[in-house]
């Protein structure tokens, strides 16, 4: 399952430690998933997982205990605002082993195999979530996202080695620019553009501003070319990765799943992943049982440094501090 670590300009809390936070979520998700599947095994599902709701409270995985470690967070950071440091220190350290992920089985699953495709697919809406927020922060998901089918491509059939920042926003020279999906894998940097339309589509390429799509059906018709802004992005990719001294390589393609694309004159720097030649491709990424890896976790945060953000702060660390029974003021 890919890791989601930038949504458009939502704040990550990749942003914060990238060192950490994807490490974390494997670990995490195994855990889960050895959890769920014994369950199964021992025909205690509906026990553990049935009965009860989906609730935005389940998949907070941030401390989320009234009582617990959060409320004295709360009340150091109201004592004092400098000693933000301290508290984000106590929240990279503390236990983070509260209800990470809440499964509701609407049926028994008759497979270990639907078990698991119930589990990607719960899991999806938590990663969502957790890709989204921080201990202070979260943003407001865009709900169309839940249903992108390109986004659940790649958080779903890709290994969690692969880092995936989607439609992120970069700020260059105070100038925003959105790019379309970029993937961080161990050993190199992918700029993805995708180029679908109607099953079995034909994409003509050209060196023009528009490209010709014909169907055996439906009307020929213009579109974009997709070089203009897979060029864009990987230019902005390249430069930063070059200032940070990442020696990542930077690959470059157009994914056509479900269709073909005719461009003889095509750069040579650029990968055509059509219908012909995505399967393979896409093999090789999956089966792909490379580490995390320095440069990798080193070029996520290049990137992640020129990312727009923006945010809101948690509710509950807006709420008065809890009577402590002393002087805030002489603390």
């Amino acid at each position: 399952m890919g890791q989601l670590i930038k949504l458009q300009d939502y704040i990550s809390r990749y942003e914060q430690d990238i060192y950490r936070y994807p490490i974390q979520f494997v670990r995490l998700k195994q855990q889960q998933w050895e959890k769920v599947k014994a369950a199964y095994l021992a025909g205690e599902l509906e026990k553990h997982y049935g009965g009860t709701g989906y609730s935005d409270e389940d998949d907070e995985l941030y401390l989320s205990e009234k009582s617990g470690i959060l409320s004295k967070m709360k009340n150091m950071f109201a004592r004092n605002d400098r000693k933000d440091e301290q508290v984000v220190e106590q929240a990279r350290t503390a236990p983070e082993n509260v209800n990470v992920f809440s499964l509701h089985l609407p049926a028994r699953p008759e497979s270990l195999d639907e078990l698991k495709q119930t589990f990607l697919n719960q899991l999806l809406r938590f990663q969502m979530k957790w890709g989204s927020s921080t201990l202070y922060e979260k943003s407001f998901i865009d709900q169309g996202f839940i249903l992108d089918e390109k986004l659940r491509f790649f958080l779903q059939r890709f290994p969690d080695t692969c880092l995936v920042l989607y439609k992120p926003i970069f700020l260059l020279k105070n100038a925003p620019v959105e790019a379309e999906c970029i993937l961080i894998t161990p050993t190199e940097v992918w700029c993805l553009s995708f180029l679908e339309g109607e099953e079995d589509a034909a994409f003509e390429g050209s060196n023009e501003r528009f490209w010709m799509k014909r169907h055996h059906i439906h009307p020929d018709k213009k579109v974009l070319n997709p070089m203009l802004s897979l060029k864009r992005m990987e230019q902005i990719v390249s430069g930063i990765l070059s200032l940070y001294e990442v020696t990542l390589p930077v690959k470059k393609a157009i994914l056509s799943r479900n269709g073909y694309i005719d461009y003889p004159l095509s750069p040579f720097d650029v990968q055509l992943l059509d219908k012909r030649h995505f399967p393979d491709w896409f093999k090789r990424m999956r089966s792909s049982q490379t580490p995390l890896k320095h440069q990798q976790l080193k070029a996520a945060q290049a990137l992640l440094e020129y990312c727009q953000t923006t945010s809101s702060r948690r509710q509950e660390w807006n709420q008065e501090p809890q009577e402590t029974g002393h002087d805030e003021s002489t603390s």
